[in-house]
């Protein structure tokens, strides 16, 4: 065999070890269903099967240049239509997904971990088109959930949707047939404002028992959504957030035409390319009242955090699984590259950061659902809020940063579009990094709770329950920010966010029975706390040799 064949060769050994099922290559994400009690082995198995044979080469497919979502504004003979057309790669993706039934989860109170877990494997793929719609989805249903319950105690206001047509839309928000379920949107950005939304000036008119919506947003992601999720002011209303409400859109009115908005144009995105994202203006667009703006809003934006920190840990697994099998496979200088010291370092620091994604935000997720079947301790809520945004950072921060990792294990083959998953994932990480908010607008939230609600504190009493976790030097500093004034807080309150992490994360794995996650835990505590010195670090080479 010439030395061509054998590189060749050693290529397609590597590709067959990425055919292995994603559920069942993950020990962690296994050992953590059981931890936090969850056991559908079976349907998360099957998942697992699709994303890792038919669902990644779809989602490849639909990521090419000439197969990405285009607009179509009306049918054979004129209608007006706003139709958004996908390659059908995509929607044998979404009917794969949805198929699962995870929407139906969330009629139950607690289950929403074992839907984070379906969307954690599909991260897995990239966004693949529908992790976003996954997100929305979940905070539309919590919304009109909400919604409904209003409308039960009268306490809706005019123009807010009633119960009946609120059950009508959970009914095809939780449908598993793909080919009746709504999915959903929510748009809130406007070109004003971004994340200053306050500056909205999308105006509601009421006419009788609905409002009509006039005006732009900016960033419409999911703009195919059968229902949209929208900020906007009624007329009259005072300026600030304080005046916004939030509003639900049918993309169709009653009779099936239409609803009066137009898709301006689309955007040409960095990555999550096959999901559609557009400029909107409505134009009298009918719309239901669902809640005032800061309840919609937190349901939604916490909701989409958790969403976003659960597809980034896929993409950082993946990452992980493909440097760690190209390695093991591709020779330089008569040897496995994952015996050179540089890479076996790599790839440790890439499994330790999959862990460490892993064990925060399944915590974090496993909160939610303990406040939302009334199981969450004294406090837990203002403690939740808190850690949402703090693993949301974490995970947007530490995904690219793995995604670049796998890429240097790779050399120059991880440039290549071609040749492996990496270029789209590190696209898609950059995009989920500023989506759901920035780093400045999470930590600018998080210095506001401290010092306004004093939620740090709850959320300190609660992380002091983790075994074996460190926690005195972090929440002295972090006093220290907090006692500061505002202006002067924010210089250095991202700081104190970075250093929390080590401390939060290490013990989470640290407390799990397997060696692997506790070798991840130890690993991130010796390399990244504050302080660290690699040159006296003396069980560097034994952690190395179990995570790399």
């Amino acid at each position: 065999m010439s030395s061509p064949e054998r590189a060749r060769a050693a290529f397609d050994a590597w590709r067959a070890d990425l055919t292995q099922n994603a559920w069942e290559a993950d020990a962690h994400v296994q050992a953590l269903s059981r931890r936090y009690g969850r056991a559908d082995v079976g349907g998360f198995a099957a998942f697992g099967a699709l994303v890792s044979g038919p669902i990644d080469a779809w989602a490849k497919e639909t990521n090419r240049d000439e197969n990405l979502p285009r607009l179509r504004r009306y049918d054979a003979v004129g209608h007006r239509t706003e139709q958004i057309v996908f390659h059908p790669d995509y929607h044998r993706i979404g009917r794969a997904a949805y198929g699962t039934g995870l929407m139906g989860r969330y009629a139950t109170p607690g289950q929403e971990l074992d839907t984070l877990t379906y969307a954690y494997l599909l991260g897995q793929d990239g966004e693949a088109g529908h992790a976003c719609p996954f997100a929305c989805t979940a905070g539309m249903i919590k919304s009109v959930q909400a919604a409904a319950r209003d409308a039960v105690t009268g306490q809706g206001g005019p123009g807010s949707v009633g119960e009946a047509q609120a059950q009508a839309w959970l009914d095809r928000l939780y449908d598993a047939d793909y080919d009746r379920h709504a999915h959903a949107s929510q748009f809130l950005t406007e070109v004003q404002g971004g994340s200053d939304v306050g500056a909205n000036a999308l105006v509601a008119r009421l006419h009788g028992d609905r409002w009509r919506l006039h005006g732009e947003k900016w960033f419409c992601s999911v703009v195919d959504a059968h229902l949209f999720l929208v900020t906007a002011r009624p007329e009259g209303a005072a300026a600030g957030t304080g005046g916004l409400a939030a509003f639900v859109v049918p993309r169709t009115r009653a009779g099936g035409q239409v609803n009066d908005f137009v898709v301006r144009r689309m955007k040409d995105k960095l990555g999550t390319r096959s999901m559609a994202s557009a400029e909107l203006d409505f134009v009298g667009a009918e719309a239901w009242r669902v809640g005032d703006f800061r309840r919609t809003v937190e349901i939604v934006l916490n909701t989409s955090r958790v969403y976003n920190a659960v597809v980034a840990a896929g993409m950082m697994q993946r990452a992980w699984r493909e440097a760690r099998a190209y390695a093991r496979h591709r020779t330089a200088f008569g040897q496995p590259i994952a015996g050179f010291p540089v890479i076996a370092r790599i790839l440790a620091r890439l499994n330790t950061e999959a862990h460490a994604a892993r064990a925060s935000t399944w915590f974090v997720a496993d909160m939610a659902d303990r406040l939302a079947t009334g199981r969450g301790g004294a406090h837990e809520a203002g403690a939740w809020r808190m850690l949402v945004n703090l693993n949301k950072i974490w995970t947007a921060l530490a995904c690219p940063a793995a995604v670049r990792d796998a890429i240097e294990v790779f050399g120059g083959n991880g440039a290549i579009e071609e040749f492996s998953v990496l270029p789209r994932l590190l696209r898609d990480s950059l995009v989920i990094e500023a989506w759901e908010g920035g780093h400045g607008v999470l930590c600018a939230q998080l210095l506001r709770d401290s010092q306004r609600l004093r939620l740090h504190e709850p959320m300190f009493a609660r992380l002091a329950q983790l075994p074996g976790i460190e926690l005195d030097a972090v929440r002295a500093r972090w006093e220290a920010v907090v006692a500061r004034p505002e202006a002067e807080a924010s210089w250095f309150v991202r700081d104190v966010v970075e250093e929390l992490r080590v401390e939060v994360q290490s013990a989470l794995l640290g407390d799990e029975a397997d060696g692997v996650p506790r070798a991840a835990g130890a690993h991130l505590r010796a390399s990244s706390r504050r302080g660290a010195d690699p040159l006296s670090d003396l069980g560097l080479p034994a952690r190395v040799a179990t995570l790399a």
